[in-house]
């Protein structure tokens, strides 16, 4: 029986995953399925609580987790837009044509191995298309945009997880159960 309101953010990974009753290794419990939805409900540095839809609940190495991917924003959401997509796609076309003509070299044998990591090295780009939408990736604010043609808003953030703060000033996330905590 699924837990009301459950709403998955992550899948297992394809291969399991241990779990753990508490953020501990030494309280190991029954390891997750592959691709089983979960839900993160708490993190507590690496560590992630999450929530199964039959509502058990276990701790796991957060780092692991698949994100499920969020519809992107919809018209009139938030306000975080650029306003201009074109010059983050000239960036990223910049980019594309830096790694294309290091690889042409590497195929003609104008570089070897190394001197082709250092061309390449710290070169990032991620563009997705899809008719109309298209995700892409803005190395300089560090994170992914999702636009319409029109204008750009945040999608996802490179921002890295903070550690749990040793007093939140409340009591940790509990699950509780339709059947009581």
């Amino acid at each position: 029986m699924a837990t009301p309101g459950f709403r998955p953010t992550h899948v297992v990974p394809q291969h399991g995953m241990p779990a753990w009753e508490d953020p501990d290794p030494a309280h190991p419990t029954v390891p997750l399925d592959p691709l089983l939805p979960v839900q993160l409900v708490e993190r507590r540095g690496d560590w992630g609580h999450v929530l199964c839809a039959n509502g058990w609940s276990a701790w796991v190495d957060g780092r692991f987790l698949v994100a499920v991917p969020q519809d992107p924003p919809a018209a009139g959401g938030p306000q975080a837009r650029t306003p201009d997509p074109r010059p983050l796609l000239a960036r990223t076309e910049q980019t594309l044509a830096r790694y294309r003509s290091a690889v042409e070299e590497l195929a003609c044998g104008g570089l070897d191995g190394e001197s082709f990591r250092g061309r390449t090295q710290g070169l990032r780009i991620g563009v997705v298309v899809d008719g109309e939408s298209v995700w892409v990736y803005d190395t300089e604010e560090g994170r992914w945009v999702y636009g319409d043609g029109k204008d750009l808003s945040t999608y996802a953030t490179d921002d890295e997880p903070r550690a749990a703060a040793a007093d939140p000033g409340h009591a940790p996330t509990q699950v509780v159960t339709p059947d009581g905590p």
